[in-house]
């Protein structure tokens, strides 16, 4: 069980430093073609939604013991509202925020050169799909 827990984080990680990662080089694109659109990532934190109904027993129970950690729908909702319709972030872009603040993610995730390359990985596949 333990092993799936671990495996399903790893998924989410993954799939999280993605959007980082795109989030960023779609910034950085938009910035150099001077478009006036801001990219920015969030992190909302742990929401109490129905989204883990599907995953095994176990976070359930890890839920339960960790349920302080947890937040409702409108302050998991809040961060990203703040990121998107706050005045002072008018022309903010390529930033990660967390609880309403931006923080500085991982070095992996403001990797430029990682960046590009899922941004290439990317357009290939979407190619692909045109062509298809």
């Amino acid at each position: 069980m333990i092993q799936i827990v671990i495996r399903t984080r790893k998924h989410m990680v993954q799939s999280k430093l993605a959007n980082i990662l795109h989030a960023n080089e779609l910034s950085r694109n938009l910035q150099e073609e001077g478009a006036n659109i801001t990219v920015n990532s969030v992190h909302p934190g742990l929401i109490m939604t129905n989204l883990y109904r599907h995953t095994d027993p176990i976070v359930g129970l890890l839920k339960i013991f960790s349920y302080f950690l947890w937040k409702n729908i409108p302050q998991g909702a809040a961060t990203t509202c703040y990121a998107a319709l706050h005045p002072q972030l008018k022309g903010v872009t390529g930033k990660y925020f967390v609880d309403c603040n931006e923080f500085t993610p991982s070095n992996l995730a403001r990797n430029e050169v990682l960046a590009k390359k899922l941004w290439d990985f990317s357009n290939e596949l979407v190619d692909l799909g045109r062509r298809n």
